[in-house]
């Protein structure tokens, strides 16, 4: 057991043959346990060998589900095993594939089936001997798998395993029939007419039940699984078939030899049943992880996209500025008469433009690791003149209308300079942006003033405004109204404001624009 899950460590844990029983899965057992003794005392006994109506069908639908049922169970079985290299499911495996086998000869020997005697054999006498090595062979199998489950794992082909298992199991049916219909005189008879049976029965019965039950308590000593769990349900619905048909031997087509039929289908289809359950639980866990990798890749993605997005979008004013500076203090050296101090106050706003790129993504650095920021008391109205200072060139240059109120007396916030600095250049740029080509007055209002316990900034502009429908998406990251636009900046907004305990909306304009509304708490101590 011990180099088995040395193995496996991982794979084992979800795996029927492995994964250790729950409560309730115990509780299950039980029940389907108590369920079938039930049903075996209200159908035992005298009620047993009352006669029912004779189905002709009934035989043959009963043999073609036991083939099935347990040719399917087998080959999941078989492709546990493939994973697995247990000797144990290989086993086990050979087992349900031995009871599937075996079944076709039964029914070709059953009598009144295809023929009044049976096409094999020496009739009912072929049947009961392969009905017994049917119900004796399967116990063996199970014990073997109890037995070899502590035992090292296959080191060879697996293919080759299989195969040569499936042959000998072949062999052995083939040999069991042939045994079973080949000569009366080959074994003793069980049988002395069509409906009695001889003494030798209820040893053949016996040993037969015998096998089940050292079967059942071979499990319940080296129970470790689900597997093991439901195999011994199996063994109990065995001895309840073999009981229910033999003590009082039940006639055809009785209550008691229909009630085994059925108890023989049960005990069948429970491990089928199980793996069904397993393998449908561990696809939904696969589609899941599936997902889940799908979502995280796609999270990871978007990540990336995002921080190349706001990196990008950050740094281009300041980029944007430096070059329009260098341009200017070209122009101011190349004159015939250079004008140095022109060209040096530019050289001065290309070095500040250069810090405030540098300390931006300095910003941006501290909003995607979360941190702890470095804020300090800051009066709104400051930050205003700020930004509507650093974005002047191009309120010129589109002949925007500038309004503000700076002589308001308002509380003091603490804050981080760089990213609220960045917040109002974002604003009013996008401001400036939607009203670069619209013919009416341009005018971009920035104001502020007290909102309750806070500060309250809003710009405002008469530019072409927001649609109804991007209302609710304008702050979604990588959403954009702009031909060019990365469709970060408002996002970053956004996570900028609520980093610092405020709110940030937008809302459409009375006439034409769009308004940007943010409002911030006020420092404590720091009142007007």
């Amino acid at each position: 057991m011990l180099m088995t899950t040395s193995v496996v460590p991982e794979g084992q844990q979800f795996i029927l043959s492995s994964l250790s029983p729950s409560l309730a899965q115990r509780r299950l057992a039980l029940a389907v346990v108590l369920a079938m003794v039930t049903a075996f005392i209200i159908t035992a006994g005298p009620l047993s060998t009352m006669q029912l109506a004779r189905i002709d069908a009934f035989v043959p639908a009963y043999a073609a589900a036991m083939f099935v049922i347990d040719l399917i169970t087998a080959v999941l079985l078989f492709a546990q095993f493939s994973i697995l290299r247990s000797r144990a499911l290989l086993a086990l495996s050979n087992g349900y594939l031995f009871t599937a086998l075996i079944v076709i000869p039964w029914m070709l020997t059953f009598p009144g089936v295809f023929a009044p005697g049976g096409l094999l054999g020496a009739g009912l006498q072929s049947t009961v001997w392969l009905y017994i090595l049917w119900h004796a062979g399967f116990p063996t199998f199970v014990i073997a798998y109890a037995l070899l489950k502590a035992d090292r794992l296959w080191q060879g082909s697996v293919g080759a395993a299989i195969l040569s298992s499936v042959v000998i199991t072949a062999a052995i049916v083939c040999a069991a029939a042939y045994i079973a219909t080949a000569d009366d005189a080959l074994l003793p008879h069980i049988m002395l007419d069509n409906v009695h049976l001889s003494a030798l029965w209820n040893y053949v019965a016996g040993f037969a039940v015998l096998l089940s039950i050292v079967a059942l308590i071979v499990l319940w000593l080296r129970q470790r699984s689900v597997l093991d769990l439901w195999l011994m349900v199996v063994m109990c619905a065995y001895v309840i078939e073999i009981c229910l048909i033999s003590f009082p031997v039940a006639a055809r087509y009785s209550v008691g030899w229909y009630a085994g039929r059925i108890f023989g289908v049960l005990s069948g289809s429970l491990v089928l049943i199980v793996l069904a359950y397993e393998i449908t639980m561990l696809y939904a866990q696969l589609l899941g992880a599936v997902l889940a990798q799908r979502r995280e890749r796609e999270a990871r993605l978007m990540t990336g996209d995002a921080v190349a997005a706001t990196i990008a979008h950050e740094i281009k004013q300041p980029l944007s500025g430096m070059v329009t500076n260098a341009d200017a203090g070209l122009r101011w050296l190349d004159r015939p008469t250079p004008d140095l101090e022109e060209a040096k106050q530019a050289f001065k706003q290309i070095t500040a433009d250069g810090h405030r790129a540098g300390a931006v993504i300095g910003s941006i650095r501290t909003i995607f690791k979360k941190e702890d920021r470095n804020r300090n008391s800051l009066d709104v109205n400051d930050l205003i003149g700020e930004a509507l200072n650093l974005v002047r060139g191009d309120l010129q240059k589109h002949q925007i209308l500038v309004q503000t109120n700076p002589q308001e007396p308002l509380p003091r916030i603490m804050g981080d300079r760089i990213q609220l600095q960045q917040v109002l250049l974002n604003l009013i740029t996008n401001a400036i942006d939607s009203m670069a080509n619209k013919d009416e007055p341009r005018v971009l209002s920035v104001r502020s003033g007290l909102d309750g316990g806070g500060v309250m900034v809003s710009v405002v502009d008469t530019g072409t405004g927001i649609g109804p429908q991007d209302i609710e998406r304008i702050f979604n990251p990588l959403f954009t109204t702009k031909s060019d636009g990365m469709g970060m900046g408002l996002s970053i907004c956004r996570s900028i404001i609520d980093a610092h305990g405020g709110a940030l909306s937008a809302s459409r304009n009375v006439g034409s624009g769009a308004i940007f509304q943010f409002t911030l708490p006020a420092h404590r101590g720091h009142t007007p």
